[in-house]
């Protein structure tokens, strides 16, 4: 046991180690502050088991987590990000809470801020580890039914779940799911999100007036929640974060996958296109369309977005930046790559380092009951 212990403390010191001097080079900290800090996490490490982070390596600890995330797009801006610090937060309520207070912070009216909301360590929470069970904050629900399935198919799981817990939603096509934290081994807990941080926007074109009659929406805020933040060997296994939507998300994907809300088809009809045939290229111009509306409905409703173009060639300019740095970007080449005509942009045409460097944010296995 002891060793292994020592072989704990090793692993985490190295992991301290490699943070603390990069972060404090580029934070422009000196030599002798990297080995004052060292030593302290070094003596808390054998005193503890464990560190703490202050809050500027939080800060810049979740900054350089975006900045490495390989899949994802929007980094030129990963020195915007705000870094809301809840680890002092221990009950369901203060979670939720705090978790309300990110989706009023970053939606900011339409004008999304970059923010991320950071709960206790795994290590460090004093009830266990806080575990937030929706992919998402915000996320409408899915009823499997006879028919088949109202709402988005990917939360048929979630919403069942929900349902079991007590809540109810109204059984509409875009419901908005409660939250569900968990603490510990104790049983997780619902709680509604109030409407009134809630913004959504109705899908519109600006030249098919028939689109409105498909009633579509979506939520201004992409809240990613399910994902662990590992900053110099710490885990934290609740810091939701989000940045805002780049059009095709929502236009190519969510609105528009055969296991999402499938909407190709209806659009379509609306546009008087021959789907009897693949040839023809509906699905492809449809799909135009749907992201054509959704760029235009984000825009009319003073909601930020990016067109995949735009989100590209702020790539381009993120990759150069770090070149000037004297830092590469990486990059997992299927994932940058837009969903919407990926050919026509510069990515489609570069390969990328997609080695897995830290601080950085990792998939979790997900929660059951």
């Amino acid at each position: 046991m002891q060793n292994n212990l020592m072989v704990d403390h090793r692993q985490l010191l190295e992991e301290a180690d490699l943070f603390i001097k990069d972060s404090y080079g580029e934070l422009g900290r000196s030599n002798q502050d990297i080995a004052d800090r060292l030593n302290e996490i070094q003596d808390e490490i054998v005193r503890t088991g464990t560190y703490t982070h202050t809050v500027e390596e939080l800060t810049y600890g979740a900054k350089l987590a975006w900045r490495n995330s390989n899949r994802c797009i929007g980094r030129l801006f990963w020195e915007s990000l705000i870094v809301e610090d809840a680890r002092l937060l221990s009950t369901e309520k203060e979670i939720t809470g705090a978790l309300f207070r990110h989706i009023e912070t970053a939606t900011n009216g339409g004008k999304i801020l970059p923010t991320i909301t950071v709960f206790a360590a795994a290590a460090q929470a004093e009830e266990g580890s806080i575990r937030i069970w929706n992919d998402q904050l915000i996320r409408y629900a899915g009823y499997e039914t006879a028919d088949g399935t109202i709402g988005d198919p990917i939360s048929v799981k979630l919403t069942s779940i929900c349902q079991r817990l007590g809540w109810r939603g109204a059984g509409t096509s875009f419901d908005v799911l409660p939250l569900l934290v968990q603490i510990g081994t104790r049983a997780p807990q619902w709680f509604e999100i109030p409407k009134s941080i809630i913004m959504e926007v109705p899908i519109s074109h600006p030249d098919y007036e028939a689109f409105t009659s498909l009633q579509l929406q979506w939520y201004a805020v992409p809240l990613v929640s399910n994902m662990r933040l590992e900053i110099g060997g710490i885990h934290y296994m609740a810091a939701p974060f989000n940045g805002w939507y780049m059009g095709t998300e929502i236009g190519a994907r969510n609105l528009a996958d055969e296991f999402r809300y499938n909407m190709l088809p209806k659009v379509a009809a609306i546009m008087g296109l021959d789907t009897s045939r693949e040839s023809s290229l509906w699905r492809d111009r449809a799909l135009v369309e749907l992201n054509v509306a959704v760029l235009h409905s984000y825009k009319a409703h003073g909601v930020t977005i990016v067109d995949h173009h735009t989100a590209s060639k702020q790539f381009g300019r993120f990759v150069e930046k770090e070149a000037q740095k004297g830092r590469s970007a990486t990059g997992e080449w299927s994932w940058l790559i837009p969903p919407l005509s990926p050919a026509t942009t510069a990515i489609f045409h570069t390969s990328y380092d997609h080695s897995v460097r830290k601080p950085n944010f990792f998939y979790q296995d997900p929660l059951s009951e």
